[in-house]
């Protein structure tokens, strides 16, 4: 992956994450929903169906996304 497609996905991610935050500290969209939304992407990525290589991407996307619901970080939690 180049630098420049590293750093969009970072921008991302970072953007996605903030805005999950933002619905939370709001009240429009409690944890247990947030955490939905989280566990979805995942299940999305982790069901994909391509070639070796972009299962292989899936995957890694799905680890990430499982990474950021186990560290808590797209929610406040007491």
């Amino acid at each position: 992956m180049s630098t420049a497609s590293e750093h969009a996905g970072q921008a991302a991610l970072s953007i996605c994450e903030a805005l999950l935050l933002a619905l939370n500290d709001r009240g429009l969209l409690p944890e247990h929903e947030i955490m939905g939304v989280l566990r979805d992407a995942a299940a999305t990525h982790e069901n994909a169906v391509g070639t070796e290589l972009e299962t292989e991407r899936h995957r890694a996307v799905a680890d990430l996304i499982n990474a950021i619901i186990a560290g808590g970080n797209s929610v406040r939690r007491l």
